[in-house]
């Protein structure tokens, strides 16, 4: 693991899945981190579940960083704003900023979304709410998260910012509303990534594979899981270590990739290879 004791990292979207695996593995390299998300042990949980941000943080000083919450909905502009600000008033800066937010699956229970529909479900038999809600839980929190913390990265010439999402690069991914929000989050990490760029800022896409997160080992899916949330968060802390990560400004790397080029693995020892979504033809 890269030595993070000096750096500011800002992941949104951590009280479960991806996004606290990464706050984790960032902690073990000895980062501070900012931990968000809406789900928190005082007030709002998402859908009900347990996992709050507060619990992220604390994983985060267990592991050896040194973690702090912040309850926002990255959805919002104001509560972005506010708490970026919050962040370089307390911090002096942001070195990182990983957008995991994504509730696009919310709802759904390993077989069905909130509307009834399966994944993989013909669009003309879906409805329509399902893509506006994908895109504002996932293209518009990285949009209004990357466009606050940015000004500061600008000015300092230096900064990563990493969304995670999902390659479509070898292919439609199964389901229309899963697929085109994804593509439309690479998409706009590659213009981030031209534009930012010039001023020594990288933004980048992380795809990791079939992760074995609380929702889906509620859906009964655990075994079938190719890794644990830790795997893309050893990806992010590789990252946020290598001094060269410029090259990369707007490129789709995968988690399997970045452990074998950095030398890194998943909890067990293993080094999972990269994951592709089965897209034949099933019952709809």
């Amino acid at each position: 693991m890269p030595d993070l004791s000096k750096s500011i990292c800002l992941v949104a979207g951590a009280s479960r899945g991806v996004g606290r695996g990464v706050a984790r593995a960032l902690g073990e390299a000895g980062a501070t981190v900012i931990a968000t998300a809406r789900s928190t042990e005082t007030g709002y949980r998402t859908e009900g579940r347990t996992e709050v941000i507060e619990d992220t943080a604390r994983e985060v000083d267990v592991a050896g960083g040194r973690g702090h919450h912040y309850v926002c909905d990255h959805t919002k502009e104001r509560e972005v704003d506010v708490l970026v600000s919050w962040a370089l008033r307390r911090f002096g800066r942001i070195d990182v900023l990983v957008n995991a937010v994504w509730g696009g699956n919310e709802g759904f229970d390993g077989e069905r979304h909130a509307d009834g529909s399966r994944f993989g479900t013909p669009f003309w038999r879906r409805s329509a709410r399902g893509l506006g809600h994908a895109l504002e839980t996932g293209l518009a929190a990285q949009y209004l998260t990357t466009r606050a913390v940015a000004p500061a990265m600008v000015s300092a010439r230096k900064g990563l910012i990493v969304t995670i999402s999902f390659d479509t690069g070898g292919g439609y991914l199964g389901d229309i509303v899963y697929d085109g929000a994804k593509a439309a989050m690479n998409r706009l990490s590659l213009a981030m990534g031209h534009e930012l760029k010039p001023f020594g800022v990288t933004a980048l896409t992380l795809s990791p594979g079939f992760v074995r997160t609380e929702r889906v080992v509620d859906a009964g899916q655990g075994a079938e899981a190719t890794e644990t949330p830790r795997y893309a968060g050893r990806a992010v802390a590789a990252l946020a270590g290598d001094e060269g990560v410029i090259r990369h400004a707007g490129q789709v790397l995968h988690a399997a990739d970045l452990a074998r080029s950095h030398h890194f693995t998943d909890d067990d020892g293993s080094q999972p290879e990269r994951f592709r979504i089965d897209t034949e033809e099933r019952p709809r």
